[in-house]
């Protein structure tokens, strides 16, 4: 037979039921903390007016109107009406939705939009330009960038493409009477 050594069982200490926990919430809030301070910054997109619809993607093309600036309020680039002749494509600035085509906060946040809305979109310097903005720019090293955004429209790479052609063979056909004629040598061609 197994015999079983009996321990007498010692009072606990008065207060340190409430020790035990305290020490349990501070572990808890460290390790919440930590996870705070370790995860990756992230876009915020904050909604003005409402949009309407579904979110452009990938190889879309958006025509977006927009203002960037500092955090100090200073402007760095702004962009507004079309550069296209009015009918043929939305009004605004034509980008199309790819990686890497622009700063990776901005691209994040274009995804993010709807036909029609506005938004102010914050991003944080590594998802901008970083320590290494553009040489010609006027954005310091290590600049969050704020935008003012208007999402006129979007459509499909292939809708806009086709557009495109379009203009370019009614730009050919305002030549002379009777038929086609090329721009002029040096004009400018527009590009999507």
């Amino acid at each position: 037979m197994t015999e079983v050594t009996r321990v007498p069982i010692q009072p606990i200490e008065k207060g340190s039921l409430a020790k035990l926990w305290l020490g349990v919430i501070g572990a808890v809030l460290l390790g919440a903390g930590l996870a705070w301070t370790t995860m990756p910054p992230s876009i915020s997109v904050e909604e003005l007016v409402a949009g309407t619809g579904a979110s452009p993607a990938d190889g879309d093309v958006a025509f977006v109107k927009y203002k960037g600036t500092l955090a100090d309020g200073t402007v760095f680039d702004e962009a507004g009406a079309s550069p296209f002749p009015p009918g043929l494509f939305p009004d605004g600035v034509p980008m199309l939705i790819e990686p890497g085509r622009m700063v990776e906060g901005f691209y994040q946040g274009l995804k993010q939009m709807e036909k029609g809305g506005k938004y102010t979109l914050h991003i944080p310097a590594v998802l901008a330009y970083g320590d290494s903005p553009p040489p010609t720019s006027s954005i310091p090293p290590g600049s969050d960038l704020v935008f003012e955004v208007e999402m006129v429209d979007f459509m499909s790479q292939e809708d806009a493409e086709r557009r495109f052609m379009m203009m370019q063979q009614m730009m050919q056909g305002q030549g002379a009477p009777g038929g086609p004629q090329a721009a002029p040598e040096g004009a400018p061609v527009p590009q999507p």
